[in-house]
């Protein structure tokens, strides 16, 4: 009995660690900003502006707005939330820079 009622809480402990850890990966999964690499720029742009028909300056601010943000944005369109710098960086007239 006695054995019982050491592992209770050093169970309980072991269970809200691990819950803590996989609930920090969820979290890192959501916010994106500023987890690439320099060198993931290239591809993550790639499929990024692969549904445009004006690739060239896709591409070159896609990887502007990457090399400065480390982040690029999920999917060929849209999603901008989840990376904020890559969402709040602007033009002269206010329109969005990062494609």
């Amino acid at each position: 009995m006695a054995a019982a009622s050491y592992y209770s809480p050093m169970m309980v402990a072991l269970s809200l660690l691990l819950l803590l850890v996989s609930f920090s990966s969820v979290a890192q999964a959501y916010t994106r900003s500023g987890t690439l690499g320099p060198s993931d720029c290239k591809p993550k742009c790639t499929y990024r502006c692969s549904a445009t028909s004006h690739k060239k300056p896709c591409m070159f601010f896609c990887q502007k707005c990457c090399a400065k943000c480390l982040c690029v944005p999920p999917g060929t369109y849209g999603n901008k939330q989840l990376c904020p710098c890559y969402n709040s960086w602007k033009t002269k007239e206010g329109r969005p820079k990062c494609p």
